[in-house]
């Protein structure tokens, strides 16, 4: 008799029914409608805009917020969607991160009754789809310095600058653009198919290739007052987005991490080395131990998190702990588990070394490693290292 990974630590056991449907639903989405396409969509670079009703129609998308035709799910029913979806690709739960925590929250947060009448239900039913724009060419772990500026025009707002590395980019029908005004940091939303806007779409990528990503260019793009979201003042407001995308990724890179261990369990399994199963030696199955112990480590983190997030507990710090943990343990079992597939490891007939370049891509955005390493050091000293 064998166990999956996550059975060891009895993690169903510590979620609520309806966690565990959700959970399941959207695994079998995975299995069932995403997973045969992935090593298609990786190949080719791409991710299709269709799969965005897909994932409308079972309340994936700002599930987590309430009203406005979202779901209204608790932290950790999302946080397992988004490992579910990682489970299948990083370029999956991306795409519903930026959608949900990014684009959907600014205005769900930050955006006056209009601004979510117009697009919120139609952004939650995959009809529309949203970016953020926040980090620049020169810009990403010191946002404050963007050179992206909004100035008035009489009544209207004249954008000018460059966005970089945005998810969605070249697919959204709105972007949530922050930019410098004369006073301090504000957010619009813009449509892509106003004047002056170009979203120019990134190539030759080796990591998150089942994703679009794009460049963001502003020229002269002129918005109504009505488009500045009301309630964003200062950098605050575009990092408190970043912190509900960051929670995702908590969940989300174990769902990598899971994939990687169960395909490189069913492999070792099969695979005879020496007449005997690869999975019969002790070092296989030291592998194998060692990075369970890992995974259901995360999980129990992960989890711990979640449930300090539905009570209206967790602090960006405690999220960038679970961030940098769960990414860098995750991004290593995906390296181990191709070791254990040997050369057979390279091929996109198996998920592992996928996974691992998607994590490099994951290591580094929503905050790279050092950053939330520093953040943790803050937490700990109270003295800021970052400059």
């Amino acid at each position: 008799m064998t166990m999956k990974p996550l059975d060891l630590f009895g993690i169903d056991a510590l979620l609520t029914d309806e966690e565990r449907d959700i959970q399941d639903t959207v695994r079998r989405l995975v299995d069932d409608r995403l997973r045969p396409r992935l090593p298609d969509w990786f190949e080719q670079g791409t991710l299709p805009r269709e799969i965005a009703r897909e994932l409308g129609d079972l309340g994936l998308l700002g599930m987590h917020l309430q009203d406005y035709g979202c779901a209204g799910t608790n932290a950790v029913s999302y946080g397992l969607a988004c490992l579910e979806l990682e489970a299948g690709d990083s370029g999956l739960r991306s795409f519903v991160s930026v959608q949900g925590s990014l684009s959907m929250f600014s205005i769900h947060r930050f955006g006056s009754e209009e601004q979510k009448q117009q697009w919120l239900p139609r952004l939650a039913s995959g009809e529309a789809l949203g970016c953020f724009g926040l980090t620049e060419p020169d810009f990403g772990s010191n946002p404050s310095g963007m050179r992206t500026r909004a100035r008035r025009d009489g009544s209207d707002w004249i954008l000018d600058g460059t966005k970089m590395w945005i998810t969605n980019g070249g697919l959204a029908d709105v972007a949530t653009v922050w930019a410098q005004t004369d006073d301090g940091v504000r957010g619009f939303l813009v449509p892509t198919d106003t004047p002056g806007f170009t979203a120019n779409t990134v190539t030759h990528k080796l990591s998150m290739r089942a994703s679009v990503t794009s460049e963001l260019v502003l020229d002269g793009v002129r918005v109504p007052a009505s488009a500045q979201l009301p309630e964003a003042r200062g950098l605050r407001a575009p990092l408190s987005c970043l912190n509900e995308a960051r929670f995702g990724i908590v969940f989300g890179a174990l769902g990598a991490a899971r994939d990687s261990l169960e395909t490189a369990i069913a492999y070792a399994g099969t695979r005879e080395v020496f007449d005997r199963p690869l999975a019969g030696y002790q070092l296989t199955q030291e592998k194998l131990a060692d990075m369970t112990l890992e995974l259901g480590k995360g999980m129990l983190l992960a989890l711990q998190l979640g449930r300090m997030k539905d009570r209206g507990e967790i602090t960006p710090d405690q999220i960038s702990v679970g961030k940098l943990n769960n990414v860098r343990e995750a991004i290593a079992i995906a390296r181990e588990c191709r070791t254990i597939l040997g050369a057979n490891g390279i091929t996109l007939e198996y998920s592992p070394l996928r996974h691992a370049n998607n994590l490099e891509s994951v290591l580094t955005y929503e905050g790279t490693s050092e950053m939330h390493l520093l953040s943790i050091g803050r937490a700990l000293t109270g003295h800021a290292a970052f400059r």
